[in-house]
């Protein structure tokens, strides 16, 4: 058998062998499709993770706020379950926002293994500078604990997330609204709450601009200060969670929603129409790209299925000496797989080297050099050659069947 294989391997590369024109333009092509197809996979998924990154590293990976996803029901439908009762005209009770018992809330995230939870308050003040005034969203936060869960600390231009400990009202807001109010590094701005409460703020670090999901219209302080300036001491309405494995956050935020009735949402809830556009930017992107391989392919089918129209006297031979016509079809697909392999090998050279000239590409970006995020992993390169190999045997099992249905007898007769 072994023997059979290699003498079908043997007359398949002297039949390319004896069309070297022919065979280079339908590994070129080949090779042009498989390195534009490592390129542009390379280009867009690696922005696809760098962007899915960001999402997962700029902000907690889950998010529970003092907000209810359905009311609580009234103390007449708790008292009689499904009876027939209708209330209206009654007057609901205000009352005070924020998540109540929110240390058992913590104590349960931070048991998960490898999670840690944030508390936070986040409310609305205004900043007087000089007759303007500026509405601005804080965020109470604690230091210590806000490094492990988010990468605000990585945002800052300049000042340290611990200095809203070392200085008394210390704030940190983004550089576009200190240069909107004419401050600085060290200013101190005043700052009124809805309650009517005053305080002096001093800004201690600055956000770089730019950063995606950083609005120029929040600042950061420390949390009892918020809890101070909002007037809502021991009081916190949101607790950001980070988990080792993002992708557990879903399934993480519905079991902590369903045990505590508060709103947890996970990053991928909050992205949800992102990550959509997202597949759809990848489907139109391997379509293109397999258009690609496709065309490629159609370089194979002309080499094989003219060597099948030059070897017709050579083929009925070789069925009048016992050759079958799986043999026959074997032959010119070896031949499809050969151009496709080869072209492969090719490409994946070709490939390589237009990901180093795209790596070697800096963008300026935010008065930062950033490079091309490009996705490097053996998978692109599997995906391209399973692609490509499948299009290349394709191609020439077509031919190969007319090969195998060539009638000796005819052939041979008609030669004579």
């Amino acid at each position: 058998m072994i023997d059979r294989l290699l003498l079908l391997l043997d007359i398949a590369i002297k039949h390319l062998s004896r069309r070297k024109r022919q065979t280079v333009v339908a590994v070129s092509g080949v090779m042009v499709g498989v390195g534009f197809f490592l390129a542009v996979s390379a280009l867009m998924i690696g922005s696809q993770n760098d962007f899915i990154k960001t999402l997962i590293d700029a902000a907690p990976q889950i998010i529970i706020s003092d907000e209810l996803r359905s009311p609580a029901p009234q103390p007449g439908v708790r008292a009689f379950p499904g009876s027939m009762i209708a209330m209206h005209g009654y007057k609901v009770r205000t009352e005070v926002r924020g998540l109540k018992n929110w240390p058992a809330i913590l104590r349960a995230v931070n048991a998960v293994p490898g999670a840690i939870g944030s508390p936070s308050l986040t409310g609305g003040v205004t900043l007087r500078v000089g007759g303007r005034e500026e509405a601005l969203g804080i965020v109470g936060i604690d230091p210590s604990v806000e490094t492990k869960v988010s990468t605000i600390a990585d945002k800052l231009r300049v000042g340290h997330l611990r200095d809203l400990e070392r200085v008394q009202g210390g704030i940190i807001i983004g550089e576009d609204l200190a240069q909107r109010l004419g401050l600085g590094m060290g200013d101190v701005v005043g700052a009124t709450s809805a309650s009517g409460t005053t305080r002096s703020l001093r800004i201690v670090g600055l956000f770089k601009k730019g950063q995606v999901m950083m609005s120029s219209s929040m600042g950061y302080v420390l949390l009892r200060e918020a809890q101070s300036m909002l007037g809502r001491p021991f009081i916190i309405n949101r607790i950001g969670v980070k988990l080792p494995d993002p992708y557990q956050a879903d399934q993480i935020s519905k079991q902590l929603e369903g045990r505590f009735g508060y709103k947890a949402e996970s990053w991928e809830d909050r992205s949800s129409d992102f990550l959509a556009l997202l597949v759809t930017r990848n489907v139109i992107m391997y379509s293109v790209v397999s258009a690609i391989l496709l065309v490629a392919s159609f370089g194979i089918y002309t080499v094989v299925s003219t060597s099948v129209s030059d070897k017709r006297r050579d083929i009925a031979i070789m069925r009048s000496m016992g050759f079958s016509e799986f043999d026959l079809q074997l032959i010119f697909i070896i031949e499809g797989v050969l151009l496709a392999l080869i072209g492969v090998m090719c490409g994946w050279l070709l490939g390589f080297g237009l990901m180093n000239i795209l790596g070697s590409l800096n963008f300026a970006v935010g008065g930062e050099n950033q490079h091309v995020p490009l996705d490097r992993t053996p998978r692109q390169y599997a995906i391209a050659a399973a692609a490509s190999l499948f299009a290349g045997g394709i191609a020439a099992w077509l031919p190969a069947r007319k090969a195998s249905r060539v009638d000796p007898v005819e052939i041979l007769r008609g030669a004579a």
